[in-house]
């Protein structure tokens, strides 16, 4: 299966100069967080493919008003075409009251619960998330480390992709390593597209 995944920083080649060409076979977008409601509603416009999204820390809009044609999949298991995905948003912050900022106990509580949900379904596919998973591909300052929660899922389920956002390539840390534990990692800062055999 062809993906296109998206997340945090909105690319002009895709909303500027779209070329429905360049996108041939997508069969599903991922967003990972941190995009613009009109963008995530642009792309599901100019691609007839079903788009699967978690929030970002930025996206406190979409508790009132989410994008148009998409479908959330923040804490809940959806299957399409036979892949199981899940989804996880938000990013670690000591900031209890903000929307999609979550401590790592109180992640670790939203994992756990997520956790039941993939074993009723009998197994994993894609884990999406906003933040990365600790130590694969996050950043040093607590706003950008990862969840240990995320490692101890691709661990457990070891699903087959693991998209994920909110380290922007300018950070220098953009970039994970290739795979962990037999799960490919990606940033889908700006897009990406990704084959599943």
């Amino acid at each position: 299966m062809k993906i296109l995944a998206v997340s945090d920083e909105e690319s002009s080649y895709i909303w500027d100069h779209f070329n429905r060409s360049a996108f041939e076979g997508v069969e599903l977008i991922i967003s990972c967080g941190d995009l613009h409601h009109d963008y995530l509603e642009f792309l599901v416009t100019m691609l007839p493919v079903p788009l699967f999204y978690v929030p970002g820390n930025h996206d406190k809009r979409f508790i009132t008003d989410p994008p148009g044609g998409c479908t959330n999949i923040d804490g809940r298991v959806e299957t399409y075409k036979g892949l199981r995905l899940c989804g996880l948003g938000g990013c670690k912050s000591l900031n209890p009251h903000a929307a999609y900022e979550y401590s790592d106990p109180v992640m670790d509580k939203r994992a756990q619960k997520l956790r039941r949900a993939v074993s009723r379904a009998g197994g994993l596919d894609i884990l999406v998330t906003h933040a990365p998973a600790e130590g694969l591909g996050d950043g040093t300052d607590t706003f950008h480390k990862g969840f240990s929660a995320f490692r101890r899922i691709l661990e457990d389920f070891r699903p087959k992709i693991h998209f994920f956002g909110h380290q922007h390539k300018r950070y220098g840390r953009s970039e994970a390593p290739g795979e962990y534990c037999g799960v490919r990692l990606v940033n889908a800062c700006g897009y990406r597209i990704e084959i599943l055999p």
